[in-house]
């Protein structure tokens, strides 16, 4: 019993798969044997064209950037509530 490897595909690569199986379809190749030459299971095909359908590479990359930039922001707002809350409580003399 052998296992799959899981891999990481960066956003280029998922937009180049996606074209890649758009033209396999449209030759008329089968859902089936697209997935199967992609590597990929339905689920994760599904979710690419959810996320990815339509972008081009420099689009993709530039939408990932953008997430990791917004999760940092995140976390620097969150220290800043928590900073404020304690600066709150202490002005309060609940120490």
């Amino acid at each position: 019993m052998t296992t799959r490897r899981r891999k990481r595909h960066s956003p280029e690569q998922i937009v180049r798969k996606l074209r890649d199986a758009e033209a396999m379809l449209n030759a008329g190749k089968d859902e089936a044997a697209v997935l199967q030459a992609l590597e990929v299971s339905e689920s994760t095909y599904l979710r690419w064209r959810k996320q990815y359908g339509g972008m081009k590479s420099e689009e993709a990359k530039r939408l990932k950037q953008l997430e990791e930039e917004n999760k940092k922001l995140k976390e620097i707002v969150a220290e800043k509530e928590l900073d404020i809350k304690m600066l709150r409580h202490l002005q309060q003399g609940n120490w």
